[in-house]
Parts: structure tokens; C-alpha cells; sequence
């Protein structure tokens, strides 16, 4: 579980997904699905936020974009963890393969996707004051309140789309947001969901270590490298929870 909390760590900072490490091993040591998801949520907050710390160089000059889109991911993680404590366990699972797909090949046609909103827009570029953005960072807090593998991988295809700046300031952007996201998400189920705690403690404590380390990796790869880990994480991830 340690390991698997490292490891997850270290994906979550520079692509995200690391929950499909950790939420097949809590499976596989014996809890049940919802447990499982539980734990998972709060074992892995500190990573995200060590994640963000190993890119705080590249979140200088950020703070007003980091505070507007960390407060629509709040509200959506809200949302996405009380209607985990609600709905069928089922309810999401089936569409979210198809979710991570979308965002791997979102992210993968992004600079052409760029170009032809540019053509198409001039001036009136989409922007990150655009509705569009704002109305799918909520939908994807949803989803990473309910669930949230994949879900690092989802804002950054929004980012791409609908943000003009720097991928690698992107991402230290989407470590923030997605710890806020599974912060409340982890309150929620702290306070009346089921949590495992020894799990729970040694994914928190392999989470802040993995993502420390990836952040550290993740600064030094460059942009269309970056996108292509992006990518390839987002099919492995696909083609797995396709099997299962």
C-alpha cells in the first residue's frame, strides 16, 4: 500500500490517474468498493499537494486563476462525494473509460484544436474567463468527488483548450485544483462515509513522497513531452478499466 501510495504519487503530479494503481490494491487486499474509493480519496490529498509545492515556481502569477477555477473545483468535488453516499455505486463507472478516453485524445489534438479555435475566433478567443472552461472543470470536480481517476487527466485537456499559457504552469494549476477537489471530497466521507484508516495513513504517507518526486520529474519534461505521458497514461488507463 506504501508503494502503491509513491507510485500514484508520482503519476498524480505529472499526468494524474494514480488512483488506478491504488483503487485496484485496496480491491485487491479486501475492501469493498466503496471503502476502497473512500480511502483512496483521503490517502491520496497530500500527494496532491506536495505536488503543487514541487511546482511552485511555475504557479507565480497565478494566484487569481488558481483561486477562481480552486473554488469551482470545491463546489463540484461537493457535489461529486455526496452523490457517491447517494446514487448506485454504478451509476458513473460505466461512462468513465470513455471520459478518460476523450480527455487522452482531447489532449492529444489539442494544438490543432488550439489553431482552429483561433482561426475560427480570432479576438474572441476562448479564454480562462470562458463559460466553457468553467462549466467543465465543475463537471470534472463532479467526477473527482465521485470518483476521480483520470480526473488530473481531464483538466488538463480543459486547460489546454480553453487556457492560453504554459502547459507545465498548467499542471501545477491542476495538482492545486485536484487537491482541493479530493480535500473536500475527503471531508466529506471523513465525516460520514467509512473510511480504512491504516490504508488510508500509508497511501498518505507514500502519496506525499511520490508527489514530491514527480513533481520533480514532471518540471523537466518538455511540453510535447508532457502531452505524450499525458496521453499514453490516459489509453493504458482506458484499455485497463475496459478489461475490468
Amino acid at each position: 500500500m506504501l508503494l502503491a501510495g509513491i507510485g500514484a504519487g508520482v503519476i498524480n503530479a505529472v499526468v494524474g490517474s494514480g488512483s488506478l494503481i491504488t483503487f485496484p490494491v485496496l480491491m485487491a487486499v479486501g475492501y469493498p468498493p466503496l471503502v476502497a474509493n473512500m480511502s483512496n480519496s483521503v490517502g491520496l490529498v497530500p500527494g496532491n499537494f506536495t505536488g503543487a509545492y514541487g511546482y511552485r515556481h511555475e504557479l507565480s502569477g497565478q494566484r487569481s486563476r488558481i483561486l477562481r477555477l480552486g473554488a469551482v473545483s470545491l463546489a463540484g468535488a461537493t457535489v461529486g462525494a455526496v452523490l457517491l453516499l447517494k446514487l448506485p455505486p454504478g451509476a458513473f463507472t460505466t461512462v468513465v473509460p470513455w471520459l478518460i478516453l476523450l480527455a487522452g485524445v482531447l489532449v492529444l489534438a489539442q494544438p490543432l484544436l488550439r489553431r482552429a479555435l483561433d482561426a475560427h475566433l480570432g479576438t474572441q478567443r476562448t479564454t480562462d474567463h470562458a463559460l466553457p472552461l468553467y462549466t467543465g472543470i465543475f463537471g470534472c470536480a463532479i467526477y473527482g468527488g465521485y470518483f476521480g481517476a483520470a480526473q488530473g487527466i481531464i483538466m488538463m485537456a480543459l486547460f489546454g483548450l480553453f487556457v492560453s499559457e504554459n502547459l507545465q504552469r498548467l499542471n501545477g494549476v491542476k495538482n492545486i485544483c485536484v487537491g482541493l477537489a479530493n480535500s473536500v471530497a475527503a471531508v466529506i466521507f471523513i465525516a460520514v462515509g467509512q473510511v480504512a484508516w491504516l490504508p488510508a495513513l500509508l497511501l498518505a504517507v507514500g502519496s506525499t513522497i511520490g508527489g514530491y518526486i514527480g513533481a520533480r520529474i514532471g518540471r523537466r519534461l518538455p511540453p510535447n513531452a508532457l502531452r505524450g505521458c499525458i496521453v499514453v497514461v490516459s489509453f493504458v488507463a482506458f484499455t485497463v478499466m475496459m478489461l475490468k
